[in-house]
């Protein structure tokens, strides 16, 4: 079943991805990535919020006081498909929330579980997102790429777009 709007477009090819690089910037301006855990079983249309679990001693959550501006990194290689969202990130320490998204295997890191004094929630508001999706087994693309090379043209492989989602006010 074809989505219907971007927003279902968006979630559909990151739903199944569970890990995400969150990029932020530092005080002095150097960017620093952390590889991040999903905690969203949905999302939904009028927030449009995805969430992850930190520790409290990661300092994330201090860092994205100072400077909440992050990027989102989806890969899923098997698929060639490639998501970029960018997002305003804060801490919630919301405990129903925390709640909700807690599951077994963030016992892990958090074996107080969704009560564990270490446990922060991240949240990232999205602002943008766009995506590359190659849509093509791999051997069409090296010959749409090696063509292209041989005629000195430009390469059109798969499929670059910029999502209409998280542009409420």
């Amino acid at each position: 079943m074809k989505p219907r709007t971007d927003h279902e477009l968006l979630w559909r090819m990151i739903k199944d991805i569970r890990f995400a690089m969150l990029t932020h910037r530092h005080a002095d301006g150097t960017l620093h990535a952390h590889p991040m855990t999903m905690q969203n079983k949905s999302l939904d249309e009028t927030d449009e919020v995805l969430y992850f679990f930190v520790g409290r001693a990661s300092e994330v959550g201090r860092r994205l006081a100072t400077d909440g501006s992050v990027n989102l990194a989806y890969v899923d290689p098997a698929k060639d498909v490639y998501v970029s969202i960018a997002g305003q990130a804060t801490v919630n320490e919301d405990p129903a929330i925390k709640k909700k998204l807690f599951n077994a295997l963030d016992k892990a890191w958090f074996p107080d579980g969704a009560d564990d004094r270490n446990l922060e929630l991240v949240e990232v508001r999205i602002r943008h997102a766009e995506y590359w999706n190659a849509k093509e087994s791999r051997l069409s693309q090296l010959l749409k790429v090696a063509t292209a090379a041989a005629t000195h043209q430009q390469a059109h492989v798969g499929e670059h777009r910029e999502l209409q989602v998280g542009q409420h006010g």
